[in-house]
């Protein structure tokens, strides 16, 4: 019973105390935060319907290292076309979930990723976009 009671305790308050990705409110201010903040956007357009969309939001959104890089490196944005989020036309895709990493004027870095990526992989492309952006960063500094 007091084995219970603690493990208990210790789910609830780890729950309590687990990160969450900061989310920008919608496109425009994430943008503006993004300009402020002088930091790269990762960008998804998503549905609450699409299986792999809900499997993207349950294990790699939730993976406590993407967490952290995403609310220490970026300003994070994600749009639902089925709650006619705002999505640029620009960065529309028939397809869900979409993953864009973009610059703080809301422009494209790279192609977009297309479906739902491991939390291991998620990482890693979160780490070669942070070392671009950095090197963008001081090589425009150095103009």
């Amino acid at each position: 019973m007091v084995k219970k009671v603690i493990v208990t305790f210790l789910l609830l308050v780890t729950s309590l105390f687990s990160q969450e990705i900061e989310w920008a409110k919608d496109f425009k201010t994430g943008v503006d935060m993004a300009k402020k903040e002088v930091k790269p956007i990762m960008f998804i357009s998503s549905r609450h319907t699409c299986k792999y969309c809900v499997i993207l939001d349950n294990t790699t959104l939730k993976d406590e290292k993407v967490i952290k890089a995403l609310n220490k490196n970026f300003v994070s944005i994600i749009s639902y076309s089925d709650e006619n989020d705002y999505i640029p036309k620009a960065l529309w895709s028939p397809g869900t979930p979409t993953i864009w990493f973009l610059y703080p004027d809301g422009n494209p870095m790279f192609k977009p990723i297309p479906g739902a990526l491991g939390a291991k992989d998620f990482y890693n492309a979160l780490e070669i976009v942070k070392k671009e952006f950095d090197k963008l960063k001081k090589d425009t500094a150095k103009k």
